[in-house]
């Protein structure tokens, strides 16, 4: 429901929707006669919300009490990606590949990690992290080689 697009598709759609396909409405009203329809387009909240739905959701980068998990749960078909994660003057630039031979793990600066989230810090140094993910582009990736469960 939160995806604009997807209210869009058909020529039904979008005369139910009634609202601009490129946009998060912050509603989408569930009570007849206006069912299925956008409302208060453009709302404050919703580049917010469509923000974090991405990098949370689907790039699977969160931020727990100054550490970053990243957990990605890429759609079929995807490759590698990059990330560029800022915590206050210090620039985190993230790539997501696929593992090598079943080689999947975490490194910071080119440093194995035995713990697989990233502790923050805020030092103004640029730092680079590699997390190798288990099944990229599969359909079903897994980090670190745990799977990570089809939405059903």
């Amino acid at each position: 429901m939160i995806n604009p697009v997807r209210h869009g598709a058909t020529a039904e759609l979008i005369a139910r929707y009634k609202a601009e396909p490129y946009v998060v409405a912050a509603d989408v009203y569930a009570v007849a006669p206006h069912t299925g329809r956008g409302g208060w387009t453009w709302y404050t909240g919703s580049a917010g919300w469509l923000y974090r739905l991405i990098l949370e959701s689907l790039v699977g980068v969160s931020l727990v009490n100054r550490t970053l998990r990243v957990a990605p749960c890429m759609p079929p078909g995807w490759g590698p990606f990059t990330v560029q994660y800022r915590f206050g003057g210090t620039v985190y630039r993230i790539s997501v590949v696929p593992a090598e031979n079943g080689a999947v793990g975490v490194t910071v600066d080119g440093v194995e990690r035995q713990e697989h989230d990233i502790p923050l810090q805020d030092d103004g140094v640029a730092h680079v992290v590699e997390v190798r993910v288990a099944g990229a582009g599969a359909g079903v990736p897994a980090l670190l080689g745990r799977a990570v469960p089809a939405a059903g």
